[in-house]
């Protein structure tokens, strides 16, 4: 299963029009899981800790709601500096440490054998296949920072004017 390879110019001017879809998740069978459920711990508060990496994952997505089984309600939409600000202080299942991951942490949730969206969705339900900001800037252009697209997966780099969707993490204590 290849993904479609999207230069880095045209994704930046994707930044500004990114949409969520909500699609039905096709996974190829041949392939190794890359997020598989093992790798997480599932919590009763809408988190969920990655042992591999460390991390405490908010499972929804800012603007959606944990209702204790899915995250219901849309998924809303920020630009790079409202997501920084959206999640700098943020208070959710007891924490007020949450922001916005960086690239590789992002990455890290990505599930290689699945698209539309390419993640976990026992683990992450309801995540929309539309790209997700991390916190790190794109060198490339200062107008620019890295996005994680989970409708196939690759990490690109987006207008930080544009507006995308935010997962929040935090570290592990």
């Amino acid at each position: 299963m290849k993904r479609p390879l999207i230069p880095t110019v045209t994704c930046l001017l994707l930044g500004l029009f990114s949409l969520p879809v909500q699609a039905a998740q096709i996974c190829g069978s041949s392939i190794p899981y890359t997020s598989p459920d093992a790798h997480f711990t599932i919590n009763k508060d809408g988190t969920v800790a990655d042992k591999t990496t460390g991390l405490m994952w908010m499972r929804c997505s800012l603007g959606q709601t944990w209702n204790g089984r899915s995250c219901s309600g849309e998924a809303e939409s920020f630009s790079w500096a409202e997501g920084l600000k959206a999640a700098a202080g943020y208070q959710f299942a007891g924490h007020s440490d949450w922001r916005l991951p960086n690239k590789n942490e992002l990455e890290s949730i990505v599930e290689n054998r699945c698209y539309s969206p390419a993640i976990n969705t026992r683990i992450f339900p309801d995540t929309p296949a539309a790209y997700f900001w991390t916190s790190s800037p794109y060198a490339g252009a200062a107008t620019g920072a890295w996005s994680v697209d989970f409708g196939y997966g690759p990490v690109n780099a987006s207008v930080k004017a544009g507006k995308v969707l935010v997962r929040l993490v935090r570290d592990l204590e």
